[in-house]
């Protein structure tokens, strides 16, 4: 029989309704969802750990610092983890604990659900079952953290949320995803490619802004965010990761003692080191100190900075390994 740790953080999977027209919050815990998808997979013996109980907007750095070091922490006899929170960040969670690699001993799959209890058609129960099934399968070893959503499975690097309403929330673009769960099994196919670990940083304190360009933006807070207190900023050029002219002077005054990381805003696709070569294109952005974010969304990019910023890297050494990490 398997051994699962179903490691639960809340969010809307585990929220209910707390009085009439008040909403829905995070009230259930790990033991119920345990008892509830039990049933439907009676090869594995769950072992229910609530880890958090909150809206995974509220979930910190720190949190999932925290969760990495529980899960290398399980016991030996534990075959793989489940972990359910909140739909918002999944795609943050699933990547940090991939870049710290959680997942290199047991298989992780962090799963959610669109739907809250009380809803018609609940999707939660059925994500954790396909989320159980596939952190049991020996096909999920070897392939870093995945998300389970809606019988799709995801790499935790290319993961994103991309509806705010439907069931089937998450999109792997452009590359797409690993696997897929049916009649009760679990069919993961694509192996992602392998990825150095980084090691857990000493501090989850580095406070990196997370700016996004567009029409008429002038970017004139840029320079003001060393002196309001923050580490580094991911700047979320249009585009390819591109901002205007006129805001140039503001982006060189913000590099020159801040590292700033060059994303586009689109969410889908890579971003462009060496095509546009006029004021604001990623040619001269890089040119003035910029750190490519390459595949990486900004969201993603703003975590891999702040891990490497709390390992202690500044200057070419951050560069050098956001680069490693990104790729």
């Amino acid at each position: 029989m398997t051994t699962i740790a179903l490691i639960t953080l809340g969010g809307t999977i585990s929220s209910e309704s707390t009085g009439a027209g008040l909403g829905v919050v995070p009230v259930t815990g790990a033991d119920l969802m345990c008892h509830e998808i039990q049933a439907w997979v009676p090869e594995t013996n769950l072992i229910a750990h609530e880890f958090r109980l909150l809206p995974s907007a509220s979930i910190t750095l720190a949190d999932l610092l925290e969760l990495h070091a529980f899960v290398a922490a399980l016991p030996g006899d534990v075959d793989a983890v489940v972990v359910s929170q909140g739909t918002d960040t999944i795609e943050e969670t699933a990547f940090v604990l991939d870049v710290l690699g959680t997942a290199a001993r047991i298989p992780v799959v962090v799963t959610g659900a669109m739907r809250n209890r009380a809803s018609a058609g609940a999707d939660g129960p059925a994500n954790l079952v396909a989320a159980v099934l596939v952190a049991a399968s020996p096909d999920a070893r070897g392939m870093g953290v995945l998300v389970q959503f809606a019988d799709v499975v995801h790499a935790a690097r290319w993961v994103r949320k991309a509806s705010t309403f439907h069931v089937d929330a998450f999109s792997s673009d452009p590359l797409g995803p690993v696997g897929l769960v049916s009649e009760g099994r679990a069919h993961v196919e694509l192996v992602p490619r392998t990825r150095p670990v980084l090691a857990a940083p000493a501090h989850a304190g580095a406070r990196i802004a997370h700016v996004s360009a567009g029409v008429s933006d002038d970017l004139a807070l840029l320079p003001a965010l060393a002196a309001a207190g923050y580490d580094g900023v991911v700047l979320a050029g249009v585009g390819g990761g591109h901002v205007a002219a006129d805001a140039v002077r503001q982006v060189a005054l913000a590099a020159a003692v801040l590292p700033i990381v060059l994303c586009s805003r689109i969410g889908s696709g890579p971003s462009p080191t060496a095509t546009y070569g006029y004021p604001g294109g990623e040619i001269d952005l890089l040119a003035r100190g910029l750190i490519p974010g390459r595949m990486l969304s900004p969201v993603k990019a703003r975590l891999l900075l702040a891990l490497l910023l709390g390992s202690g890297l500044r200057g070419d050494a951050l560069r050098a390994a956001f680069d490693v990490h990104a790729r």
